[in-house]
C-alpha cells in the first residue's frame, strides 16, 4: 500500500481516506469492514510484522476502523470527511493500546483464547449489593421515622481477617506459577506460536497455597454474620422508594469495597385517608340537614381534629380543602392539603317523626306557595335535630 510505503520511507503525506485505509468501498456493509480490518490488522499488528512501518500503519488501520465501524461518526465522515469526526472521533493508536497483544486480536474477533492473557483471582472485587423491604405506617412515611431491622450478610472473617489462614500461620508461594497466580502456556498455530496465559488451577489465581485454612470461614476469608441496622427514613417518602446505605452490603474479596445496602419501603394504606402526590384525600359524611342548612364539621387529619365550614346547600360530592394538612415535601417544610370530600347520605330505616318531617318538607318544597317555601328551614331544623 502507498501509505505504508511512506510510512517505512519516514514521509509525510496527508490524512488518507479512512476507506482507501481498508480496502473497501464507501458502500460496504459493516460485516465487510469488520473482515477487511480483521485481515489487515493480522497483517501488520506490531507483535507480528517486525518491519518498520507496520507499527504506525497498524495505527492508521485501527483509527479508521474505528470511524468506519461505528454508525454515527461513519455517518459524519461521509459527510464531512475527517473534519466531522475532529478530535473526539477516531481513538487512533489508543484503541490498538487497548489491545495487549497479537492475541487479543483473535479474542475480539473468534472470541477466543488463543493469546488471551487472563486475569488474575487476585484482583479486587466489590462486595455484591443487598436489598432489604422494610414497611411503615402511613403517619410513618408522612411524618418520618427511624427503623431499626437485622440482616444476614458476608462480612471478612472475624478471625483471619480475611487471610484465610489460621491464625499463626501463613500461606506459602504457589510452585506451579511462582506465586504470579498465572501460567503461561506456548501454542503453535498457522500464524506461528503464540503465548496462552491462563489463571493457575492449582492456586486460583491467589499465587499462594493456605496450608491451615481458617477453622471459622473454612479458608474462605469471609463469613455470614447477623447485623443490626437503623434507617432514616424521611419525611414524606412515598412507597416503592430504594434508600441506599453506602458500604453496608457484603464485603469485597482481595481488599474490595462492600457493596451496599437498598432499602426497599413499603407503606400500608390507611383506612380512611389516601395519598395522592403531596395531598391526602378523604371522604367525609353528612346528612341532608347539614348540607341543606351548612353546618361546622369536626373533621380527622393527621395532626388530630380539625373545623371545617360546610355552607348552606353543598352538593353531594363537594370538595373543601383544609391547607397544610397534607404530606411535607421531601427536605422542605411546606407541605400539601387535606382535601375533603363531602358525601351527602339519604337516611335508610326512617322511625315514624322521621318520616313524617321528610313528608311535611316534601310537600312544603314541592308547593307553589312563596311562604310555604320559607317554612323549610324550621322543617330542616327539626329534620337536623331528629338525626342529630
Amino acid at each position: 500500500m502507498i501509505g505504508y510505503r511512506l510510512a517505512k520511507e519516514g514521509m509525510t503525506t496527508s490524512k488518507r481516506d479512512y476507506y482507501d485505509i481498508l480496502g473497501v468501498a464507501r458502500n460496504a456493509s459493516d460485516e465487510e469492514i469488520k473482515r477487511a480490518f480483521r485481515k489487515l490488522a493480522l497483517e501488520y499488528h506490531p507483535d507480528r510484522n517486525k518491519e518498520d512501518g507496520a507499527e504506525a500503519h497498524f495505527k492508521e488501520i485501527n483509527e479508521a476502523y474505528q470511524v468506519l465501524s461505528d454508525g454515527k461518526m461513519r455517518s459524519d465522515y461521509d459527510r464531512f470527511g475527517h473534519s466531522g469526526v475532529g478530535k473526539n472521533g477516531a481513538r487512533g493508536f489508543e484503541g490498538f493500546e487497548n489491545f495487549g497483544g497479537f492475541g487479543d486480536i483473535f479474542d475480539a474477533f473468534f472470541g477466543g483464547g488463543l493469546g488471551s492473557r487472563g486475569r488474575s483471582a487476585k484482583a479486587a472485587t466489590r462486595g455484591t449489593d443487598l436489598q432489604y423491604p422494610v414497611t411503615i405506617e402511613f403517619e410513618e412515611a408522612v411524618f418520618g421515622v427511624e427503623k431499626e431491622f437485622q440482616i444476614r450478610r458476608v462480612e471478612i472473617c472475624g478471625k483471619c481477617r480475611g487471610s484465610k489462614s489460621e491464625p499463626g500461620s501463613s500461606a506459602t508461594s504457589c510452585t506451579v506459577c511462582s506465586g504470579r497466580g498465572q501460567v503461561r502456556r506456548a501454542q503453535q498455530s498457522i500464524f506461528g506460536q503464540f503465548v496462552q496465559v491462563a489463571t493457575c488451577s492449582t492456586c486460583r489465581g491467589e499465587g499462594k497455597i493456605i496450608t491451615q485454612p481458617c477453622t471459622q470461614c473454612r479458608g474462605s476469608g469471609r463469613e455470614t454474620k447477623k447485623r443490626s441496622l437503623a434507617v432514616s427514613i424521611p419525611a414524606g417518602i412515598e412507597g416503592g422508594t430504594q434508600i441506599r446505605l453506602s458500604g453496608e452490603g457484603e464485603s469485597g474479596t482481595n481488599g474490595g469495597r462492600p457493596g451496599d445496602l437498598y432499602v426497599a419501603v413499603r407503606v400500608k394504606d390507611h383506612d380512611i385517608f389516601r395519598r395522592d402526590g403531596h395531598n391526602i384525600h378523604h371522604a367525609m359524611p353528612i346528612n341532608v340537614a347539614q348540607a341543606a342548612l351548612g353546618a361546622t364539621l369536626t373533621v380527622p387529619t393527621l395532626d388530630g381534629q380539625a373545623d371545617l365550614q360546610v355552607p348552606a346547600g353543598t352538593q353531594s360530592g363537594q370538595v373543601f380543602r383544609l391547607k397544610g394538612k397534607g404530606v411535607p415535601h421531601l427536605r422542605s417544610s411546606r407541605r400539601g392539603d387535606q382535601l375533603v370530600a363531602v358525601i351527602v347520605e339519604t337516611p335508610k330505616g326512617l322511625s315514624d317523626e322521621q318520616r313524617h318531617l321528610f313528608e311535611e318538607l316534601s310537600k312544603v318544597l314541592s308547593s307553589p306557595d312563596p311562604q310555604a317555601n320559607g317554612d323549610s328551614k324550621g322543617l330542616f331544623d327539626k329534620i337536623k335535630d331528629a338525626f342529630g
